[in-house]
């Protein structure tokens, strides 16, 4: 097995979790670690899953002998930055016991910019040279 397919199956497994945890019908079952913590766990449930998609990417786009594209890095980018939107939407829309919180896409917005960030600077260290074009 390749590299980018056993980095593909983590960024798949963080998604998974990332939808659990913004979709099941209750909230966080335990008091938060300390006032806001919610936050800093919306900011890792995103970053996560942005830093592995784009470093599966990055390790594809490397086997084949190219770099990541900054249009790709935008595109993986926008699709989680609307995800963090529609997410506090539908939590707000159909759930009870959840509400939407802008807060939240703030945090989620932290995430994903923290989570480009990771891979383009794991990207640049390990291969030595721009990793966008």
């Amino acid at each position: 097995m390749r590299s980018w397919q056993i980095v593909a199956g983590l960024a798949a497994l963080a998604v998974a979790a990332q939808c659990y945890g913004l979709y099941r019908p209750t909230g966080p079952p335990a008091p938060p670690w300390f006032p806001q913590a919610d936050k800093v766990q919306h900011a890792a449930g995103f970053g996560l899953p942005v830093a592995l998609v784009l470093s599966a990417l990055g390790l594809r786009a490397r086997q084949r002998g190219a770099s990541l594209g900054r249009r790709v890095l935008i595109t993986v980018a926008s699709i989680f930055l609307a995800h963090a939107v529609l997410s506090e939407v539908i939590q707000h829309t159909f759930y009870r016991h959840r509400s939407g919180d802008p807060l939240d896409v703030l945090a989620d917005s932290v995430g994903v910019v923290l989570g480009v960030a990771v891979a383009v600077r794991v990207f640049r260290r390990r291969s030595g040279s721009q990793v966008l074009r």
